[in-house]
C-alpha cells in the first residue's frame, strides 16, 4: 500500500501519554499513512509505548533521529526519511486538531509547497499558552501575511503540511527549536512558491510541559521573519 502522507512527530518523554495522541490522530485519517515519531535518546519514555503501539499498528514508526539533539534535527531527521512525498509536522502534545490532517495534504496534492493550520485565519482560535507567546506569534503572523504577502497569517505554527520536494529544493536550516515551520514559509515566499492556509482551532496542551523557549529560540525566528521581505530568488 502506497503511503499518502508522511506525518512527523518530534516527541519527548511523552510517557504513556502518546497512546492518547495516537489514537485521536488514527481516529482522524483514513488515508494510508506512516507516523514517524522522532526521539533524540532510546532512553526516552516514549520508546517504550512507541513500540508496544507499533506492534499493533504498523503505521507507527518509532524513529531515532541521529543528526543530533533538539527539535529541528528530529524535524529534519523524520522529514528526511519518510517514505512519502508529502509530509505533516504536528505536535504529540495534543494542541494540533487531527482532523486536519487530511485536509492539509489536499491542498498539498491541490498544488501548494506549505499549507498552514492557521489560529489567526478567520475562523481561528487559539486557547491558552503563555499570552507574551500568543502576543508575539500572532503580531508576526498577521504582519508577515499583510507586509510581506507570505499567504498565511500563521507562519510560526508548526502544524504545516509540506511538498517534500520543495523542502529538498530549498534546503534546511533550522538547527534548533522549532523555526523550521517559519522559515519554509520565508522561502517559499521569496521563490515566490504557493502557500495556503485553513482556520485551526490551537488547543494548549493539559498535561506535560511545553520545550517552548522564546527567549533563546527568539533570535532565529527573527532571522527568518527579516528573510522573508527579501527579493525574489531564482
Amino acid at each position: 500500500m502506497t503511503v499518502r502522507v508522511s506525518i512527523v512527530v518530534p516527541v519527548y518523554n511523552e510517557d504513556d501519554g502518546i497512546n492518547g495522541f495516537l489514537d485521536r490522530l488514527f481516529d482522524g485519517i483514513t488515508m494510508p499513512c506512516e507516523v514517524l515519531a522522532v526521539y533524540d535518546s532510546p532512553d526516552d519514555s516514549t520508546v517504550p509505548h512507541l513500540e508496544a503501539y507499533a506492534r499493533k499498528d504498523p503505521r507507527v514508526v518509532p524513529t531515532l533521529n541521529t543528526y543530533g539533539k533538539g527539535a529541528a534535527q528530529a524535524l529534519r531527521y523524520g522529514i528526511d526519511h519518510a517514505e512519502s512525498d508529502i509530509v505533516v509536522v504536528t505536535m504529540a502534545d495534543g494542541s494540533d486538531d487531527p482532523q486536519q490532517v487530511e485536509a492539509l495534504v489536499h491542498l498539498v496534492e491541490r498544488g501548494v509547497v506549505v499549507a498552514a493550520a492557521s489560529r489567526y485565519a478567520k475562523g481561528g482560535q487559539q486557547v491558552g499558552g503563555p499570552w507574551l507567546k500568543r502576543i508575539m506569534s500572532r503580531g508576526a503572523g498577521l504582519s508577515l501575511y499583510w507586509l510581506a504577502r507570505v499567504g498565511t497569517r500563521d507562519a510560526t505554527n508548526s502544524f504545516k503540511a509540506y511538498d517534500r520536494e520543495f523542502i529538498r529544493r530549498v534546503g534546511v536550516e533550522s538547527d534548533t527549536g522549532f523555526e523550521l515551520g517559519l522559515e519554509m514559509v520565508a522561502k517559499a515566499r521569496r521563490y515566490r512558491e504557493p502557500v495556503a492556509e485553513l482556520p485551526t482551532i490551537w488547543l494548549d496542551r493539559t498535561v506535560g510541559q511545553s520545550n517552548f523557549q522564546v527567549w533563546s529560540w527568539l533570535p532565529r525566528y527573527l532571522r527568518w521573519y527579516r528573510y522573508a521581505f527579501g527579493p525574489r530568488l531564482r
